[in-house]
């Protein structure tokens, strides 16, 4: 029988998850934290006849691991760039002794030993062998009650991070990976000896039912022959957490002989306080058997369930905003064991609109689960398992893996299931193989627990297996298989160049705010969560380094600050951060627009608000590795798109002429626990200095929840002479919902023609040169053919995820690779901008011009040589690549734009540009200061770069 729970009941009891009074007397303890002996290897002891052969001739710190203790190997390496790097390092057995004294009031007690989180070990007892346990998810519960008499005993623990586990999740799950929380091995957490009565609670299981505003009370008793005649049970909870004070009464129920299980139902009343992302109340139930025992559990009176397509909480129907966790945490290497840290890194996410968190291919300790209990968060743990599942596979001991995830999911059931923030569970990350399998494992802990809703895993078959019956929701990047160059089935904005064509919806179509995913969710009858969101790449912040003072050391990033350095461009290297981070942050808020913008759907796990230091080193978040923000985007500007409640500009397109009429409609995402109805929607389209152009408001008429249509608006723009970048800018009044949208307008004729000096060509000739020669001016766009080996593509968002990995991915499968480049850099006040308002950085009205781009290596050029629209590269290239760049050539003035504006001339912004640096070149202020003459510009022409070779980065879902 597993003890487990009971320990984590107790634990609830002295944690710093709430000041509540204790009235119960705790199960005496001795606490084995602090100093154990301790000594790595040999792996081959495993007898009682040579454990007592071992030299413990160390010491080490519990709770810890071998990393925090500086034991193990210490690492040389310096240019590792897959992952952060480990100061120290140990793979193998390790072991652990401490002498403990057993008091004589311990005398004819069972006493168990907990180690809260560690892996797979053996025990030993004054020599002797008392068990092993494997479990990785869940706390290990030794019972030592024969080994342990009153006296000094000697305790020895060996623990074992190499193949004690199924080999497949020793590269693949989070649970293990160096690329996240890294193979430790130690023991963290709660380690102690506890002395209990032999008839005792043993667990405590509660299913609340919000509707019968009551909780079933499962209880199970320890040596249930021992109840004593007349024995009775009393039931007690009262909110703890919340300001709305609420008791129930106590319900007495008498205790008869049986099996040890019973069930009770035990009423809270009409004034019960339900438990949600809102109102995170918490019940601390009170289970006393008079001089016995007494215990405690927490939990929320919730139902979190499933209407149609959505979710819903407590009959509410509500959208997911979720954040990927992968456990990274960079000063232990292993996830926190305290509340009080997931309660900060829950309340950082919450101030970015987040309210629910997957964690990818593992499960978190019981802190984290009590810490989104108190601020009310819903949970989407895992299995520790990314990879294939085959039912009959010799060559991968499936049926020793499949046995060891059933156990795992078990327990998770079990030890966590009485938390209220645990609402989802599912398998692991983008399986494969036997379907049969999964649906078994989910049957198996369907069985073992009906409190939550279960799928068959994340983003299985990489979504093209589609919604497959016995899901209760559908976490997928697309539904189904798609026709070629299409996004139909398409769950998500951003994709590698290796799972679609050029990258998806946001990479590939003209910019608005109109696309959905209403196409793809039509296939699926579930509630429907998109898969890692996002994915798009920052520039390292280098200044972050300084900031790793624990066991982990990123070297990845010095690695990639030295070749930015070798590449001539380490004095933009914070330019590149703010740029490329800037546009990322709009990329983000235009992909999760695009799900609250879907009717009916589920929500989205971002792919993150948080960088993920490892797989090839993937800097994909507004929040560096410590949940620090990076200062690219304020949590209030992130929560305009990403809250309970989202006012939306539905328009065609982004970029106008003054002729045109500005259609568009206003819709409002609501999933507030409150009814917008009657509420007033204010709109206004201001210009960059806060001068009004139009204005007008529109009146919510319905008080449903979900995506709600307010109205069309029509903004005047006609009187617009010159062109502006303005903001239209919604709010719900009386509320702290609003929003705002850039959108250029252009005036209506805005063709230009080039004046007598500026020579427009497409070709160097000799002729060209020769007017370069007289001191004449060109307007130079290079055919892009001529070019290939000196140029990249053109890519309009950032690169995806990490371009090393999907480089490899992409050659692998025959697909076209990424131009891997991370937008652009623009200095917004030169003079070449007068006429054309941009940013420092890609915004919406550059797609046209970056999608017919095709930016040139300037590597041969000075260091200090800064192109006026610089496209920044990846962290593996580190070209210095240009898109709009000038030169004086033989004292003439040449301007070269490596972008095809006359395939794509109908855009207003397009034709706007080139009339844009047209003016610039008329203008006194075109003075390029490099200078080249014609043999150096030949020479930069025809010489082909060489770029570094890039390392193989492989990914299990594409193995």
């Amino acid at each position: 029988m597993r003890k487990t729970n009971l320990i984590i009941l107790l634990l609830c009891l002295t944690s710093s998850l709430g000041a509540q009074k204790q009235t119960e007397t705790p199960r005496p303890q001795i606490d084995l934290r602090g100093d154990w002996q301790f000594t790595l290897g040999p792996d081959g002891v495993n007898t009682e006849q040579n454990i007592r052969e071992l030299t413990f001739s160390d010491v080490i710190t519990l709770p810890g691991t071998t990393d925090t203790n500086r034991k193990g190997r210490k690492n040389t390496r310096t240019d590792e760039t897959t992952h952060l790097s480990r100061i120290y390092s140990y793979v193998g057995k390790a072991w652990y002794r401490k002498q403990v004294d057993i008091p004589k009031e311990w005398k004819k007690k069972d006493i168990i030993l907990y180690l809260e989180r560690t892996k797979p070990t053996r025990i030993w007892v004054d020599g002797q062998e008392a068990g092993k346990n494997d479990d990785i998810s869940t706390a290990q519960v030794y019972d030592l009650t024969r080994f342990l008499t009153t006296g000094k005993h000697e305790i020895t623990v060996m623990v074992d991070n190499g193949k004690s586990v199924p080999v497949q999740l020793l590269g693949s799950s989070h649970a293990y990976t160096e690329s996240t929380q890294t193979n430790w091995n130690g023991i963290i957490g709660q380690i102690y000896l506890e002395a209990r009565n032999p008839l005792h609670i043993d667990d405590i299981q509660l299913h609340p039912d919000a509707k019968r505003k009551s909780v079933l009370v499962k209880v199970k008793l320890s040596s249930p022959e021992q109840i004593a005649k007349g024995s009775k049970i009393t039931l007690s909870a009262k909110a703890w957490n919340t300001s709305a004070t609420h008791q129930a009464e106590a319900v007495e129920y008498p205790l008869v002989k049986s099996q040890g299980e019973y069930a009770f139902e035990y009423p809270l009343g009409e004034k019960a306080l339900l438990w949600s992302e809102f109102h995170p109340t918490l019940y601390r139930l009170e289970v006393v058997i008079n001089g016995v025992d007494t215990q405690a559990v927490n939990f929320g009176l919730r139902d979190f369930t499933t209407q149609g397509t959505q979710f819903a909480i407590n009959g509410h129907t509500t959208f997911l905003r979720g954040k990927h966790d992968a456990c990274v945490f960079p000063l232990t290497a292993h996830t926190a064991m305290d509340v009080e840290t997931w309660r900060h890194y829950f309340q950082v996410a919450k101030s970015y609109g987040i309210n629910h968190y997957r964690f990818h291919s593992w499960c978190p300790p019981r802190a984290c689960f009590e810490a989104a209990d108190i601020e009310g968060i819903y949970l989407q743990p895992e299995l520790p398992f990314w990879g294939t599942l085959k039912k009959d596979d010799e060559a991968a001991n499936s049926a020793y893996l499949i046995s060891f995830l059933r156990k795992e999911g078990v327990n998770i059931q079990h030890e966590y299931g009485n938390h209220a923030s645990f609402v989802m569970f599912a398998i692991g990350n983008e399986l494969f193989g036997d379907l049969e399998v999964m649906q078994d494992l989910i049957a198996t802990f369907r069985k073992a627990d009906s409190r939550h809703l279960y799928a068959y895993g994340s983003n299985n078959f990489l979504g093209f297996g589609g919604q497959v019956p016995g899901e209760d929701f559908l976490v997928t990047c697309r539904i189904g298989g798609e026709a070629p160059r299409s996004y139909s089935t398409h769950t998500r904005g951003s994709f590698s160049f290796a799972d679609a064509h050029e990258g998806g919806y946001i990479n590939n179509t003209y910019p608005n705010s109109v696309m959905d995913f209403s196409k793809a969710t039509a296939k699926c009858t579930v509630p429907v969560v998109s898969h890692e969101t996002g994915q798009f790449q920052v520039y390292p912040n280098y200044r972050e380094i300084q900031k790793y003072t624990g066991v982990l050391y990123p070297w990845n990033m010095e690695t990639f600050r030295k070749r930015l350095e070798k590449a001539g461009m380490l004095d933009q290297a914070d330019d590149f951060f703010k740029a490329s981070g800037q546009w990322s942050a709009e990329l983000y808020r235009a992909d999760i627009e695009m799900d609250l913008r879907t009717p009916g759907f589920g929500g989205f796990q971002l792919l993150d608000l948080q960088d993920y230091p490892g797989q090839g080193s993937a800097y994909v978040g507004m929040l560096d590795a410590f949940m620090d923000s990076k200062g690219l985007i304020t949590p209030e500007r992130w929560r305009e798109f990403c809250s309970e409640t989202v006012p939306l500009l539905i328009t065609e397109k982004f970029c106008w002429t003054s002729a045109e009429q500005l259609t568009a409609d206003i819709k409002v995402a609501n999933y507030s626990e409150n009814s917008l109805k009657g509420k007033e929607v204010t709109w206004e389209l201001n210009d960059l200095q806060g001068r009004t152009l139009d204005k007008g408001n529109l009146t919510i008429e319905s008080g449903l929840t979900g995506l709600i249509p307010i109205g069309k608006i029509n903004p005047q723009i006609s009187a617009i002479t010159k062109a502006q970048r303005l903001n239209l800018n919604i709010h719900i009044a009386g509320t702290p919902y609003k929003n705002s949208y850039p959108l250029w307008i252009y005036p209506d004729k805005n063709e230009a023609t080039p004046s007598r000096d500026i020579t427009v060509t497409d070709v160097l000739s000799q002729e060209v040169m020769n007017k370069l020669k007289k001191g004449e001016k060109v307007l130079w766009f290079p055919q892009r053919s001529q070019y290939e080996k000196l140029t990249v593509g053109g890519l309009f968002q950032t690169d995806y995820w990490n371009y090393r990995m999907f480089k490899n991915i992409c050659e692998g499968g025959k697909r076209p690779v990424s131009p891997g480049t991370l937008g652009i850099l623009t200095d917004a006040d030169h003079p070449l901008f007068n006429d054309f308002p941009t940013d420092s950085h890609t915004n919406w009205q550059w797609f046209s011009i970056i999608k017919q781009s095709y930016p040139f290596i300037l590597d041969r050029m000075p260091a200090g040589y800064k192109p006026i629209v610089q496209v920044i590269d990846n962290v593996e290239r580190n070209h210095k690549l240009g898109l709009i760049f000038e030169f004086v050539v033989e004292g003439g003035k040449l301007l070269i734009c490596m972008s095809d504006l006359a395939a794509v001339k109908d855009k207003p912004e397009v034709r706007q540009l080139y009339k844009s640096m047209l003016q610039y070149m008329a203008s006194d202020a075109f003075k390029p200061d490099t200078k080249l003459d014609a043999a150096s510009l030949t020479d930069l022409l025809s010489t082909e770069v060489k770029t570094n070779q890039i390392e193989v980065l492989k990914n299990i879902s594409y193995e």
